[in-house]
């Protein structure tokens, strides 16, 4: 597959849709991925259809189950969002649905669960997919009808409860593979949104860059902070594995440690500032102290080898870059995940540098 350079654009201020609830308005967009999601939010959110929501981690998941309560007929209720995969096991049930004195040891008192908290809300299920099995039955069962039965109760109660859930885990790898129920994942896939991740829309990233700077030099009682053209072109040029959320951390970290009136290169985090990404025009000021593209070994603390006995001593940056990107490959055996993973770059990237550099993975 080509890949597609895309040339460093101005930073623009962030165009934002019109009478949106004010959560809603953190979730900035004029790409045409984006823009199709906002009109499909705002259908979905007038009904009471469970909503599965389809994303890398960082997408902003839980940014939009928020704008389905808001403009829902539910916005005066709870909005009750629970992180799945952060709960114990063998407190999961108890936390989700409830539990009466004596139900385990320790269980003093009867308790309500999260779904029962968020009764004539919204309840936002993150990371479903890492639900137990036996946890997924009383699910199906809660939303099957409407009720919740506490740990260790024998009645049933009545839950008025719109659901949202959201993974970023193929959910029909995970049914294939007997770790998810079938009959849970089409309850919970009445309506699905994929959220892109940012390498995908990358002309959000102006836009996003631009709200983040505006909050987060507020914040700090630095209004009218902004971005060099260096700075804008490493954001531009970035692929983001940790998506939004990694921009939003990086502008924040800028916002931190910048000293004069703009954001330069320099006040980025040094994942940004790879010699890979620079231009050629980037000034002195911007390229000091810059990280390298990829881990190197640590040089040999004597080196006994003179230039004329060891070729490496003359080699170039992107030489030795290349060997070693083909040394981790074949450590890995041509995995190009786990191989990006240990040197510290997406896999897009790892994709890029190998047709950069001609190299092919072990076994083609």
């Amino acid at each position: 597959m080509p890949v597609t350079t895309h040339p460093a654009r101005p930073i623009r201020r962030p165009r934002l849709l019109q009478d949106r609830p004010p959560l809603y308005q953190s979730i900035v967009g004029a790409s045409p991925k984006m823009q199709r999601i906002f009109r499909l939010v705002s259908k979905v959110a007038r009904t009471d259809s469970t909503v599965l929501l389809i994303g890398e981690s960082g997408t902003g998941k839980e940014l939009v189950a928020r704008s389905i309560h808001l403009q829902s007929r539910r916005s005066q209720g709870p909005f009750v969002p629970v992180n799945v995969g952060a709960l114990p096991e063998s407190l999961i049930e108890s936390e989700l649905f409830g539990s009466v004195r004596g139900a385990f040891t320790g269980a003093s008192g009867d308790r309500a669960g999260l779904v029962e908290e968020a009764d004539g809300g919204t309840l936002f299920l993150d990371e479903i997919g890492d639900m137990p099995i036996q946890t997924q039955v009383k699910l199906l069962r809660t939303l099957e009808n409407n009720e919740v039965r506490r740990l260790g109760d024998n009645a049933t109660r009545v839950v008025d409860v719109r659901v949202v859930a959201a993974t970023h885990r193929d959910l029909q790898r995970e049914v294939a593979a007997g770790r998810f129920r079938e009959d849970l994942y089409y309850r919970l896939n009445v309506v699905q949104i994929d959220l892109p991740p940012l390498r995908e829309r990358r002309e959000d990233i102006g836009l996003l860059a631009s709200f983040f700077l505006d909050r987060a030099s507020k914040q700090a009682e630095r209004d009218g902070l902004e971005f060099s053209p260096e700075a804008a072109a490493l954001l531009e040029r970035y692929d983001y594995p940790g998506n939004v959320r990694e921009l939003e951390n990086a502008i924040e970290h800028a916002v931190a440690v910048a000293e004069g009136p703009k954001i330069l290169a320099i006040d980025l985090p040094a994942v940004f500032r790879a010699p890979r990404l620079l231009p050629k025009e980037f000034g002195a000021r911007d390229t000091e102290d810059l990280s390298p593209a990829v881990s190197l070994p640590a040089p040999a603390a004597a080196p006994t080898a003179s230039p004329a006995s060891d070729p490496r001593a003359t080699w170039s940056l992107a030489e030795v870059e290349r060997e070693h990107i083909q040394r981790v490959l074949a450590l890995h055996r041509g995995n190009a995940t786990t191989a990006a993973r240990q040197l510290g770059i997406s896999r897009t990237t790892l994709w890029r540098k190998l047709r950069e550099y001609g190299l092919k993975r072990s076994g083609e």
